[in-house]
């Protein structure tokens, strides 16, 4: 657990720099390929006590992309409908009303993916993972089109700003790796997933960039996140056959090919 925290709080800053140094559109795509997820799968894989668990786990994870997708879209839809209030109380309100949009859509997720878990129908599960990731790339290619522009050379993101996205992102992949253990293969798929990446994100660049590079670096950061989703549906079947390592380096390649390198060169046509 200590050790995917560590590997997942470095890769943090790595997408928040990614951001910085590339604009927001084809930083997005890029700070958006599978990073954290490598570190959280690995940890799930090997504290989970079965394989059909590790791919519930799995499978689980493309319903909590489609969740991200939509949580991003929020910081793009609501900021021009917020109050007029100072930045701090803007940023406060924005916060609270996209964790709380998402905390109420996965336990709907939860609820919904229980039943079928129970009955041990990981095939079903991982069909609805494929299904899942298919609609959030339309979703991601339709935003990403109509994506605001935003400067291209930002100004830096602060050094603690950095340092809290690594602690967060550290935090949620440990709280994965325990769930993964004891509170639920499902449970674990969410937690690993959890939007503390794209908070800290969208937090970070509004604070220090301003909102437009934030809202321009929403669509392509939808279009990219679905990289996740074909890393965790590739590694459900090449961790049990390859082993972490191979099945790590597979799955990463095999995401990228399909979904990254697309996706970049859609929101480098578009730009």
């Amino acid at each position: 657990m200590l050790t995917s925290a560590l590997l997942a709080g470095l890769v943090a800053v790595g997408a928040t720099v990614a951001v910085e140094r590339l604009g927001g559109r084809l930083g997005g795509v890029l700070a958006t390929s599978p990073s954290t997820i490598i570190v959280a799968a690995a940890g799930v894989f090997v504290a989970a006590p079965t394989e059909a668990a590790f791919q519930a786990a799995m499978s689980a994870t493309p319903a909590g992309m489609l969740l991200n997708a939509l949580f991003l879209w929020l910081w793009r839809l609501l900021p021009p409908h917020l109050p007029a209030w100072g930045l701090g109380a803007r940023l406060a309100l924005m916060t609270t009303l996209s964790l709380s949009t998402w905390l109420v859509l996965a336990f709907g997720v939860l609820t919904t993916l229980g039943p079928i878990r129970a009955a041990g129908d990981t095939t079903t599960l991982l069909k609805i993972g494929l299904g899942l990731t298919v609609a959030a790339i339309f979703l991601g290619l339709m935003t990403s089109r109509g994506a605001a522009t935003a400067p291209s050379k930002p100004r830096p993101v602060p050094f603690g700003v950095l340092m809290a996205r690594g602690l967060f992102a550290a935090m949620a992949v440990s709280v994965a790796v325990l769930w993964s253990r004891f509170g639920g293969p499902l449970a674990a798929g969410m937690a690993s997933v959890f939007p503390v990446i794209f908070l800290t994100t969208m937090v970070s660049l509004w604070l220090s960039q301003g909102e437009a590079v934030q809202s321009g670096a929403v669509g392509p950061m939808m279009l990219g996140s679905t990289s996740v989703s074909a890393f965790t549906l590739l590694a459900a079947f090449a961790f049990p056959a390859l082993g972490v390592a191979l099945g790590c380096a597979v799955s990463w390649a095999g995401a990228v090919l399909l979904v990254s390198l697309p996706a970049a060169a859609w929101v480098r046509r578009g730009r």
